[in-house]
C-alpha cells in the first residue's frame, strides 16, 4: 500500500496499516526534499498503479484535489481498537483512529479522518472529506456537510445540520444548524465569519 502524505498525519496512518498486518511500500509526496519518513521511503510520483493507496493528508481540501486525479484503488484503514456498529458504513479512503466509537446506522462517505477517542453516535451522516478531530462528540442523528471540519473537543447535539465546508472551533458547542461555509467558535457555538 502506498500512503499519499509524507508528514504526521500519515505516520498516524502507517500505525494503523501495520496494526492491520498492511505491508506499506512507500509513501508519495511532492516535496522533493523529503526522502524518508517514519522509517518508510518517499516517493515523488506513483510508481505501480495496481497498488492501493490511501491520501494521508490531513487538509480536506488537498484530499479532494488528490482524489479527484488518482486512478489506483483506494482503500479504508479501521484502527482494531475502534468500535464500530455491524450497521455503518464507512466509505473508500476514509480512515478511522484507536478509541473511535462508531454507533448503530452511521455513516461515514469517503476520504473522511475520524480522529482518536471521537464519539459518533446513532444515525449521524458524515459527507466526504470530513475531518472529525479527537474528542469531539457527536450526539445521534446529526449531519455533517462535505469537507467540513470539526475541530478537537468540539460537541454537537442531536438533530443538527452543519453545512459543507464548515470550520468548528475547538472545544465549540453546537446547539442549532450551521450553515455552509461558515466558521462556528465557542459555547455557545456562534458564527464567526465565512469561508469564501
Amino acid at each position: 500500500m502506498y500512503l499519499f502524505g509524507a508528514s504526521g498525519h500519515g505516520k498516524v496512518v502507517a500505525d494503523i496499516a501495520i496494526e492491520n498486518g498492511i505491508e506499506i511500500t512507500a509513501f508519495i509526496d511532492h516535496d522533493v526534499n523529503k526522502t524518508e519518513c517514519y522509517g518508510f521511503p518517499v516517493i515523488h510520483n506513483i510508481i505501480d498503479k495496481e497498488k492501493p493507496l490511501i491520501i494521508t493528508i490531513g487538509d480536506n481540501l488537498a484530499r479532494k484535489k488528490i482524489a479527484e486525479k488518482i486512478a489506483n484503488k483506494v482503500e479504508k484503514l479501521i484502527h482494531p481498537k475502534s468500535i464500530i456498529s455491524h450497521t455503518s458504513k464507512i466509505g473508500k479512503g476514509t480512515v478511522v483512529m484507536g478509541g473511535v466509537t462508531i454507533n448503530a446506522d452511521g455513516f461515514i462517505g469517503e476520504h473522511c479522518i475520524i480522529n482518536t477517542n471521537s464519539s459518533i453516535d446513532h444515525e449521524c451522516h458524515i459527507e466526504d472529506f470530513v475531518h472529525i478531530s479527537p474528542n469531539v462528540a457527536l450526539a445521534g442523528n446529526i449531519y455533517i456537510g462535505e469537507g467540513s471540519h470539526i475541530g478537537i473537543g468540539a460537541a454537537i447535539i442531536q438533530n443538527i445540520n452543519i453545512g459543507k465546508w464548515c470550520v468548528i472551533g475547538a472545544g465549540a458547542v453546537i446547539l442549532k444548524d450551521v450553515p455552509d461555509y461558515s466558521v462556528v467558535v465557542g459555547n455557545p457555538g456562534r458564527i464567526i465569519k465565512k469561508i469564501k
